[in-house]
């Protein structure tokens, strides 16, 4: 079953969702309800023709740090020091850049105009974070996400260079104290780095760990 949301800032239990996840439709892009979304494991997906939907996978796709697998070719590329890498430095910059980026099978964006002021917003107020990759004074990679707790629950990341996304996940599990990566969806791309699939249950204790 699809709820529609209230306007009070709600959701239903996570567990109501369709099969695909699908949750909820409507509501509002403000913090206070990111904020309580992404703490009981929902987030938002759309385009700019559909209405706010809300999502909330049964299972969910996810890296944990300590597993991360480097192969050797990318351990050559990290050795290099070829790309320096910061962190927090161009939040608004990632986030265009990853709406910008044309992926297979999908028409647009999903990061629309208001989704970008959405989480400039939460980035303003602490929550949301960026990895920026740069090659000499270019931005060539990054990601960007939002931190509940321990999670860091991962939006989008974008390489205009190689390897560039790869080396901004691979400095976020070996430079910040996360305990888990939120990947929501699988992607074989993020497999070989070594994500899976774990239960609703589980994601959601991972969420509720309090950070020391």
């Amino acid at each position: 079953m699809i709820f529609r949301l209230p306007k009070e800032i709600a959701f239903p239990n996570p567990a109501l969702a369709e099969e695909d996840g699908l949750l909820a439709i409507g509501g509002d892009l403000s913090k206070e309800r990111l904020l309580l979304a992404y703490q009981n494991g929902i987030f938002p997906w759309f385009d700019e023709e559909s209405p706010i939907l809300w999502y909330s996978p049964h299972q969910r796709f996810v890296l944990f740090p300590h597993q991360i697998r480097i192969s050797k070719s990318m351990q050559q590329v990290l050795n290099a020091n070829r790309f320096k890498i910061t962190f927090n430095i161009a939040f608004n910059d990632v986030i265009k850049a990853c709406a910008e980026t044309k992926r297979e099978d999908q028409n647009g964006t999903w990061i629309t105009k208001d989704m970008q002021l959405a989480y400039q917003n939460l980035h303003l107020s602490g929550y949301a974070h960026s990895v920026e990759v740069w090659d000499q004074e270019e931005l060539v990679g990054g990601l960007y996400g939002v931190q509940i707790n321990k999670v860091f629950c991962g939006e989008s990341m974008f390489s205009r260079q190689s390897n560039a996304s790869k080396c901004a996940l691979i400095w976020l599990c070996q430079q910040v104290d996360f305990e888990l990566i939120d990947c929501q969806i699988h992607s074989d791309h993020l497999e070989k780095l070594g994500a899976k699939m774990i239960e609703r249950a589980e994601f959601n204790t991972h969420l509720q760990a309090q950070k020391t």
